[in-house]
């Protein structure tokens, strides 16, 4: 068998996988407005915790369908709407603990940045560690939660690019497309890059590089 080019593997990830986990969500990220930004923060909060990807992000839509889109209009619901939502929709586990988790990310999105999270965006000033410090502020946001912030985020905030979480690349080296984040950005164009980061991901979840690896080949 001819040895597999790398750009192959790029463009079978792409094929296979190529959407960031806010497309999915219907989030326009590229607008760089307050509600995007909302959505993606609970995203985080949400995708962040021990269960599966499809629960969470079965949760995370029906955030949005129930209408709590903006800080306000998820500071008017009630802990038991919010329960009653997740635990209809794959989070029957984490309902209670992620429902005022919620309501004090809400709360401290409104007092510390009037709502609005490029005010966050701008004290950290291009610093990332300073953006991780800050995001994890967030009640029910860790480590984890602050990284797959940002590496949704990047699509907007060009001044974390190129950023990928130990997830992404932890799959990008098994596809031997480099561990560290500022090789990988060499293999796309710059608008790609957080597409090819969410694909890794998601090829990560899925468990599906040989997959991925047999699409790259018969290119």
């Amino acid at each position: 068998m001819a040895k597999i080019k790398k750009k192959q593997i790029v463009t079978a990830l792409l094929e296979c996988h190529g959407r960031t986990f806010a497309q999915e969500l219907g989030i326009e990220l590229k607008r760089n407005t307050p509600a995007p930004l909302f959505r993606l923060l609970c995203l985080s909060l949400l995708t962040s915790a021990p269960l599966s990807a499809d629960a969470a992000m079965q949760a995370c839509m029906a955030l949005g369908k129930a209408g709590w889109t903006t800080p306000t209009k998820m500071a008017s619901s009630t802990w038991e709407e919010r329960v009653r939502v997740l635990n209809e929709n794959g989070y029957a586990r984490y309902d209670e603990k992620t429902a005022r988790q919620l309501e004090a990310l809400t709360d401290h999105l409104q007092e510390a940045y009037a709502g609005d999270l490029r005010q966050l965006r701008e004290q950290a000033d291009g610093d990332i560690k300073k953006a991780r410090r800050l995001l994890k502020e967030f009640k029910g946001i860790g480590g984890v939660g602050a990284d797959i912030f940002l590496r949704e985020a990047q699509l907007c905030w060009d001044e974390f690019r190129p950023f990928a979480d130990k997830m992404a690349l932890k799959s990008s080296a098994k596809l031997k497309l480099g561990d560290d984040a500022e090789t990988l950005a060499k293999r796309v164009d710059s608008n790609d890059f957080a597409r090819l980061v969410a694909a890794l991901v998601r090829t990560q979840l899925a468990k599906d590089h040989d997959r991925v690896l047999e699409v790259a080949a018969a290119s």
